[in-house]
This record gives C-alpha cells, sequence and structure tokens, in this order.
C-alpha cells in the first residue's frame, strides 16, 4: 500500500517545485547495539568501518548454557552481534515490579526503555505527551519465554503470566499503557522485515490522521545471545563474518540490539520548531508471493515492484538517489537477487550507471531479524544527514555472481563524503523478509529549520536546566553526561537546551537545577551539584519568608524582574498605587544599582521598596503555582505578611507601610547589632550596655538596639564568637526609642479597614502562628513596631505546624533563610547569592509545583543525551533453568519424624509474606502501597487467593482494592480471622 507524492520538478529547497504535505519527519531516534550503547558511538564506530561482533570464548558460552558437545563441534560459530546488559532493566521508572519485570521478555524490556529514549530525543517527555501517539513494535521470537516453559518450574498461575509477559500480542499495548500513548497501538510481525513494515504502517497512520505522532519500535535479542552451528547451504556464515556483495560471502551472522524512531507528519513538526534527523518521502510494502523458488526464497520480482511503488509514492525519479541501504544478508543466493532487482529497477527509473552506493550494515553488526530493517533506517538517515556513507565493512571485491553491466550500485570498501550538489540527498532503504513480505522506504535529507537559530554570548541572559531522574546514581550520570555534552555542541542554543529539559523530559523524584550564562558554567555547576532527596508524590508545604529593613540594596528588584515571569506585573500594581514622586523615588531604588545606598537606608524609602518586592515576589510566585501554608514575616515582612493574608489591601497595605516608615524615621536615630549569642546571654550584655533586645531570631542569634554610641561600645568591647555585627540601619528598631511612633502607627492602622486573615502567620510581638480566621486589630500593628521581634519562636511555631516546609525568602537577601534552617526547616533565598533562576529550578527541584518551562526563554526541540538506564539485572529462575525432560513423580513420603513447632505465622508476616513473592519486594514498610510497587488487579485476585488459602477465610477481593496498603491488608486479615469468616 502506498500514498503517492504529487510529481516534483526535482527542484532544491526553498522552491515551490515539491509539495511536502506527505512527508513524515523523524524526530526523534534511539538504539542500542552490539558494541554500541547508543546511537551516536555506534555512527563513530561505522564511519570507521569498525565490526562489532564478537567471538565468544568457551568459559562464557558453557557459563550462558550452551551444551559443551555443541560447542565443541568443528561446527560450532562462536560469533554473533553481542548487546551488552541486555538482562538489565529500570522497572522501577514505568512502575514495574521485580517479580513481573523478571518474567517480561527482556526484549520488551529494552523496548520500554528504547521508545522512552526515542521520545525524549523527540523533545517529549514520555510521561506527559499530550499528542495522540501511535506505537508500533516489533521484535523476534522469545527464547525466554520458551526457556520458561520448558523449566517445567511454573505453576498454572504463573504460566498465565509468563504468556502476559512475553508473548506479542501484548507489546507494542504495554508500552502505549507504561508511556500514557493514546494511538493505535499493534505488533507487527512479518520476519526479518518487520520493523520496516511497521515503519510503513505508522506513515500510513500519520498521513490518514489516525494519530498526531508515532512510535516505532523493534528489539531482536536472542536468549541467552550464543554463536551458531553452521549448516551446509544455510543463511548463517561458516567463517563467522557477514560480507555483503563480497567474493568470499558465505552467510550472515546473529546479532541483538533494539532500536526506536519517531514520526511526525512534516509539516507539523516544522511548526513545532523541530530539527529532523530526516524525512520519510515514500514507502511501500507488498509480498513475493507465489512467484519465487520457495516460501523462505527471495523474489527479484517482488523487490522490484516494491522500490518501484516506494519511489512512486515518494514522486521522485531513481535518479535523485544517492545511496541505498541494502537488506544484504551476505548470503550466495539472497544478494546477487537484490543486487539484480534493485538495479533494474533503478536503472530503468533513470539511475544512472554507478550513481548510488551501497551501504550494509550487516557487515558490522550482523542481522537484527526483527529489527533489522529499523536499525537499516537509522543508519540511512545518519547517511542523509551528515553527508557521511561509511565503508561497507570487509569488503574486498565484488562477488562475481552480481551483475555490474550498467548497474546504477557500487560498493566502496571505503567511507567517503557525500555533499548532495545542493539538492536535498535522499536514500533507499530496503528490507525484506522470510515468506516475501518486503518493505522499501525513500529519505530525503531534512530542510534546515526556518530562520536563524539564537546565539549564546557570555553577557547574555542567564539560563536553567533542570534534570532529573528516578534513582540518585541515575540523577549524577544524567548531570554528568549533559556537561560532558554541552561544550561539545556549541551549534545547539542554550534557550534550546534549557526549554527541551524544562518541557521535554519526564519529571522524576530526584532532581537537580542549576543556572548560568554560558556552556562552561553551566557545565561546571552541573558536575558539581550535590546528593539530591527525592520529592514526595504530594507537594511539600511553602512558607514566605519577608525580610525586614537592613536586608535592602540600590537595584534589589532586578533579579526577580530578570528571572520571575508575573514579577513586573504585580510590582507595577504596586507601584500605580502610589504618589507619582513615591514611586519614581521607589522604582529609581528597586532597578538602578547606582542609586544612593544611604537614600534607601532611610526608614521611609527603605520600608516602602522592601514591601513592594516582597509583595510582587509572592504574588509573582503565586502565579507559578507556590501558594503558600503560612507566612513568617520579620519586622516589616509582618506587614507585608498581613497583606498577603488578606488583613490588609494592597492599597491600605502601602498607606500603612508609608505611614510607617513615616513615623519611624521622626524618631530618635539608634543603632542595631547582631549577636551569636542565646537570648539569656543577649539581655546579660543589653543591661551592661545600655542597650535592649530588638529581636530573637534563632535560639543562638538576636539582635540588641540602642544609641549608636552605645551599639559602637558594645562591637569594641566583644571578640570572638561573641562579636557583634552593625546593621545597616538608621534607627534602634523595637525599642523605646521608637515610642514615638507607635501612636502615629496606631492610628493609621485605625484609619483602614482590617480584615481576617486567611493565610495563617507569625505575630512577631509574641511568636505565635496566628490561624487563619484571626481578627488583628490595629493597636497590634503600634506595638510590633515596638515589641521585641520574637521570630525564633515563631519558625518554631511554623516548624511544629509544618515539619516538611520548604520556606521561600521572598525579598532581597538570605538571612531570613538561615534563621528556617537553625529551626530544621528546609530554605531557598530568591535573592541569596545563588541567583533567583537558580532559587527557582530549587523550588522545582524540592517539588514544588512549579511548571520550569515558564522558566526558560522560546526554545526548539534539541537532541539531547537520554535517560541513562541502568537498572539491575533481572532474570527470571524458570528462565535460568536448562530445558530437561520432565521427571517422574516423586514417590509419597512417609510421616515425618516428630519436631519441636514451628512458631505461628501472624496475620502481618503472611501477608507481608505473599506480598513479597507476588511483587518481588522484601522490606515493606506498613504504608507501602500495593500499586505503587507494580501491582495490578489480576496481582489482587491472586494475592486473595493465595491469602484465602493461608488464612483458612474468604478474602473479599473488593477490600484489599479499596484499601491498598501493607497495613490495610493486614488489618483486613486479622479482622476476617477474628471474625472467622468461613471459606
Amino acid at each position: 500500500m502506498t500514498t503517492p507524492h504529487p510529481a516534483e520538478d526535482q527542484e532544491p529547497y526553498g522552491s515551490e517545485g515539491r509539495d511536502r504535505s506527505l512527508d513524515v519527519a523523524v524526530t526523534g531516534m534511539a538504539g542500542r547495539f552490539p558494541g554500541a550503547p547508543d546511537i551516536a558511538t555506534w555512527w563513530r564506530a561505522l564511519l570507521r568501518g569498525e565490526v562489532l561482533t564478537t567471538r565468544l570464548d568457551r568459559e562464557a558460552l558453557l557459563a550462558a548454557g550452551e551444551n559443551p558437545a555443541v560447542v565443541d563441534s568443528p561446527d560450532y560459530v562462536p560469533v554473533r552481534g553481542l548487546l551488552a546488559d541486555a538482562d538489565r532493566f529500570d522497572h522501577e521508572l514505568f512502575g514495574i515490579s521485580p517479580r513481573e519485570a523478571a518474567l517480561m521478555d527482556p526484549q520488551q524490556r529494552l523496548m520500554l526503555e528504547t521508545a522512552w529514549r526515542a521520545l525524549e530525543d523527540a523533545g517529549c517527555d514520555p510521561t506527559r505527551e499530550e499528542r495522540v501517539t501511535g506505537v508500533y513494535a516489533s521484535a523476534s521470537s522469545s527464547a525466554y519465554l520458551r526457556a520458561m516453559l520448558t523449566s517445567h518450574t511454573l505453576d498454572a498461575a504463573g504460566v498465565e503470566e509468563a504468556l502476559r509477559a512475553n508473548e506479542p500480542d501484548y507489546m507494542a499495548t504495554r508500552i502505549a499503557y507504561r508511556l500514557g500513548l493514546t494511538g493505535p497501538a499493534l505488533t507487527v510481525l512479518t520476519a526479518c522485515s518487520s520493523s520496516l513494515v511497521a515503519v510503513h504502517l505508522a506513515v500510513q497512520a500519520l498521513l490518514n490522521g489516525e494519530c498526531e505522532q508515532a512510535v516505532v519500535v523493534a528489539a531482536a535479542v536472542d536468549f541467552p545471545q550464543l554463536g551458531h552451528v553452521h549448516l551446509p547451504g544455510g543463511i548463517l556464515s561458516a567463517a563467522g563474518a557477514c560480507r555483503p556483495f563480497d567474493a568470499e560471502a558465505d552467510g550472515t551472522l546473529a546479532g541483538s540490539g533494539v532500536a526506536a524512531v519517531v514520526l511526525r507528519r512534516h509539516e507539523d513538526a516544522v511548526d513545532a520548531g523541530c530539527s529532523p534527523h530526516g524525512v520519510l518521502i515514500g514507502s511501500a510494502v507488498n509480498n513475493d508471493g507465489r512467484a519465487k523458488a520457495g516460501y523462505q526464497a527471495p523474489s527479484a520480482t517482488g523487490q522490484e515492484a516494491v522500490i518501484r511503488a516506494a519511489l512512486t509514492a515518494a514522486g521522485v525519479g531513481a535518479d535523485t538517489l544517492g545511496y541505498l541501504e541494502a537488506h544484504a544478508t551476505g548470503t550466495r543466493v539472497g544478494d546477487p537477487i537484490e543486487w539484480s532487482a534493485a538495479s533494474s529497477v533503478l536503472r530503468e527509473l533513470g539511475a544512472a550507471p554507478g550513481r548510488i552506493a551501497v551501504g550494509a550494515v550487516k557487515a558490522n553488526i550482523g542481522h537484527l531479524d526483527a529489527a533489522s530493517g529499523l536499525v537499516s533506517l537509522i543508519k540511512t538517515l545518519l547517511v542523509v544527514r551528515d553527508g557521511k556513507v561509511p565503508p561497507v565493512t570487509g569488503f574486498r571485491s565484488l562477488n562475481p555472481l552480481l551483475e555490474t553491466a550498467g548497474s546504477p550500485l557500487r560498493v566502496r570498501p571505503d567511507g567517503f563524503d557525500w555533499d548532495g550538489d545542493g539538492s536535498p540527498r535522499r536514500a533507499g532503504v530496503s528490507s525484506f523478509g522470510i515468506g516475501g513480505t518486503n518493505a522499501h522506504v525513500v529519505v530525503e535529507q531534512a530542510p534546515a529549520p526556518a530562520g536563524p537559530a539564537p546565539e549564546d554570548a557570555p553577557d547574555g541572559p542567564e539560563h536553567l536546566l533542570v534534570v532529573s531522574a528516578a534513582t540518585p546514581d541515575a540523577l549524577r550520570a544524567s548531570a554528568a553526561r549533559l556537561a560532558d555534552w554541552l561544550p561539545d555542541h556549541p551549534a545547539v542554543p542554550l534557550a534550546d537546551t534549557a526549554r527541551t529539559l524544562a518541557a521535554g523530559r519526564a519529571p522524576l523524584p530526584y532532581r537537580t537545577a542549576v543556572a548560568g550564562r554560558t556552556r562552561a558554567e553551566l557545565a561546571g555547576r552541573l558536575r558539581a551539584a550535590g546528593a539530591a532527596r527525592a520529592v514526595g508524590r504530594t507537594a511539600p508545604p511553602v512558607v514566605l519568608l519577608l525580610p525586614g529593613q537592613g536586608s535592602q540594596y540600590p537595584g534589589m528588584a532586578v533579579p526577580f524582574a530578570d528571572a520571575l515571569p508575573g514579577f513586573t506585573t504585580a510590582l507595577d500594581d504596586c507601584l500605580t498605587r502610589l504618589a507619582e514622586e513615591p514611586a519614581a523615588r521607589v522604582r529609581a531604588a528597586l532597578f538602578d544599582p547606582g542609586f544612593p545606598a544611604a537614600e534607601l537606608e532611610r526608614t521611609e524609602l527603605a520600608q516602602l521598596a522592601l514591601f513592594c518586592v516582597e509583595y510582587a515576589a509572592a504574588t509573582a510566585l503565586g502565579g507559578l503555582g507556590v501558594t503558600p501554608v503560612a507566612l513568617a514575616g520579620h519586622s516589616l515582612g509582618e506587614f507585608t505578611a498581613a497583606a498577603l493574608s488578606g488583613v490588609l489591601d494592597l492599597a491600605d497595605a502601602l498607606a500603612l507601610v508609608t505611614a510607617r516608615g513615616r513615623a519611624m524615621g521622626a524618631c530618635p536615630p539608634g543603632a542595631m547589632a547582631s549577636l551569636a549569642v542565646g537570648e539569656d546571654r543577649a539581655r546579660e550584655l543589653a543591661a551592661a550596655h545600655g542597650l535592649e533586645l530588638a529581636a530573637v531570631n534563632t535560639p543562638e542569634s538576636c539582635v540588641l538596639a540602642g544609641p549608636a554610641a552605645a551599639v559602637e561600645a558594645l562591637a569594641a568591647a566583644l571578640d570572638g564568637p561573641e562579636r557583634a555585627r552593625v546593621l545597616r540601619t538608621s534607627h534602634a528598631f523595637h525599642t523605646s526609642l521608637l515610642d514615638p511612633a507607635v501612636p502615629l502607627i496606631e492610628e493609621a492602622a485605625a484609619g483602614v479597614r482590617l480584615g481576617r486573615s486567611a493565610v495563617p502567620y507569625v505575630a512577631n510581638a509574641t511568636g505565635a502562628l496566628l490561624p487563619a480566621g484571626t481578627a488583628v486589630t490595629a493597636r497590634s500593628f503600634a506595638e510590633q513596631a515596638r515589641g521585641t521581634v520574637r521570630f525564633a519562636d515563631g519558625l518554631a511555631a511554623v516548624a511544629r505546624a509544618h515539619p516538611g516546609a520548604v520556606c521561600v525568602e521572598a525579598g532581597p537577601g538570605q538571612a531570613l533563610s538561615g534563621m528556617a534552617v537553625a529551626a530544621g526547616l528546609t530554605a531557598v533565598p530568591l535573592g541569596g547569592r545563588q541567583g533567583t533562576l537558580e532559587a527557582l529550578g530549587a523550588l522545582w527541584a524540592a517539588g514544588l509545583p512549579l511548571d520550569p518551562a515558564v522558566l526558560t526563554r522560546p526554545g526548539r526541540p534539541a537532541h539531547l543525551p537520554g535517560y541513562p538506564f541502568a537498572g539491575p539485572r533481572l532474570l527470571a529462575p524458570a528462565a535460568t533453568v536448562r530445558t530437561a525432560p520432565p521427571t517422574a513423580p516423586a514417590p509419597t513420603p512417609g510421616p515425618a519424624p516428630e519436631a519441636d513447632a514451628a512458631p505461628a505465622r501472624t496475620p502481618g508476616d503472611l501477608v507481608a509474606a505473599r506480598w513479597t513473592e507476588l511483587l518481588g519486594r522484601p522490606g515493606l514498610t506498613p504504608d507501602a502501597d500495593f500499586f505503587d510497587l507494580g501491582g495490578d488487579s489480576l496481582l489482587v485476585v491472586r494475592l486473595a487467593h493465595r491469602l484465602g488459602e493461608d488464612l483458612g477465610v474468604r478474602v473479599p477481593v473488593r477490600s484489599l482494592l479499596t484499601g491498598p496498603t501493607l497495613a490495610e491488608h493486614t488489618a483486613l486479615a486479622a479482622s476476617l480471622l477474628l471474625a472467622g469468616d468461613p471459606r
């Protein structure tokens, strides 16, 4: 079946001569191959012409289970394309229990991981893909299943589980389920051509509107991975080398690997800003029927027809092709037939003699069976993308059975560059299956993205890079790989990298985030990123910290305006409510780093400027989804808390802060000093130096205040651990020197409407956390300015109410964050040394519901390093038992000798044992959830049956479903025993 393109005039990109409406872009791809863990490594090896197959030693073969007599046979060839670590699986990432994972066919496990990586490469978050995405999956026959079924170790339920975990019926649908993909999910099996046929079907589905995106994934991993016995006249090589089209070719080799591509309609990919690896412009599938010598024999007629149909669908002539990736198994019969068929049809369609270079990837890695067509497609995409044609490895001289006279095909033992002569590079890919199903795809070089990419500059904007993983080790590996990748890919703008990481990667439990302006800076910070704690399913509670006077500095709004979306709008909302002259002064102080610091220290200006910054930052955070459960403001910050809590509306809050600053500014001048001492020692020092206790910030940090001369005398008298640090203030706040301001503040507060608090906040005078709904009096605002700030007590109250809270300091500096840490809380200062953008990233890393994509600049999807899968080795015990004939039943034993009775097992012991059996997870905790650990409805039915046998009662499945934790299952078992419910 084909969908033909309209005819074209063969004009280059940028012309209107070619209709691209039926083109399909390859937006992502991933793979693991013999001798290469990823596509980049594999491509470098292909360009060098490396043979990636492995000669296995006798010990390794015997350890893998090969029969010694077979290994020692003179016809045994101990060579194959070996896939390393094929038994590993990152089951936790996919929410699969160890037991279920061990039962799964390793091919299907690898396909899950590779589909994930391909979606990442396409710039898609595999866990939140909103497009209707189809899955087209192919794999070779499961020797793993055969090993389990012939081990005679599985009971009836185990056989059912093994079938469900291995049979091809569930291959595509399992991927769709685990990744949440809602398009068609089809398993495609046509022997060796399976995966290229799957590509054709996916293309048709996209063009027919059945899906918006498609993942095509295929695997071929034998179990175990061994050599082969050469049979005279068979297709497997006696020499242990696959040499397609060569005079000494004697057959193919088995290889193992897995590959995946992501497809989208070309115009959709262009609209999304994607940079495709290449474009599929035509494809076709047919079958030889009976026009061949036998079922397993190839047919030149069928192969010619499928190539002709694919070129017709593409709407291009054979004279525009420069490369053909052949099926090329290196067999004596197959290669000459393929050469003859391709030569005939390409010559007929206009290809000049020797125009088309032939490639044959099986010479490097062996024959990957059901995955071979997809692997060939990926290689061809790299050829047309990079303009480099790898050598045909091992080729010395052309097979004399090949017809070379006038053939458009040529084989080169060396690689070469392919410039394309200004036209898009085009190539064909063939894949033919035993049984006669043939597939051919025409590939074209992708056009360059429209518009120039943004350039990076050392003095450019900051970029936030977010990285997450399912385990701490994977997080470190991801950060390190990205750090290594950044300097080597200067052509990928940092904006694209940041955007792809934020919007095209799954937000997994272990996270880190770094910000910087250059690649070197970002790479260094990624390498230095510390260990991370896993975020929970629910976001931690947030407490906003709102600093008081002394934290201000000229230009303090700039970091927030640059990095915090919504900040500028909220700040403008504050400033427009002020009179013109104070608004102008506040704006200048907030945005001009050269604004006179001494002027900003004046109480009237400092308090108003701080309030505006804090209110705007908190409002912007709310717009990002960061909603506080409590507010803790220090001195002036309590007024910001009152406004954010709803006690004051914004206009009244600005008026009250203005009046407060004016009243305090009119008081006698004074000074303040911070000391690293407890409250009792602070009171002793205050009495000795004629000062007052202004604040208790932590159990070991206090502030004394009073006349400037007394503060200076204190500072001069103290040294060592008790050394005093004089603060940047003009007055002795929270002392008797502020007594003249108290009635003025109360009068101003009495003139505004005071509502009830909607969000709990700390009262400085008492250190209490005022609950929501509290009525606040005008007098309390006045007393707050005079009394000691009991911030340590306030933070202790916050810690008791919200022990897992993340405190966000929504203002300049980071003094309050240190106080929160001293109270045992986690703190992130938005205005700290790390910078506002990285602080916002830290909030995401802490599990707050903040979308990092809103913190990035516009960018295109970029091809970045994928997830570093490194799961445990998982093999089902039944699969490791070598096939053996059933043995006769053992005689029935006689009565067992008397022995001490075993201790009775409690319901909790029994339930935990059955969980471990069914899920493969020991070390369970009471709050463990059966479904979170990989259980499903079928396993719940089995659990109910097993527990019923253990307890001698009927265990209702519905109760196990509605109360899924271990503690709830244990309580259910105990209650059923107590009730004595008969079976």
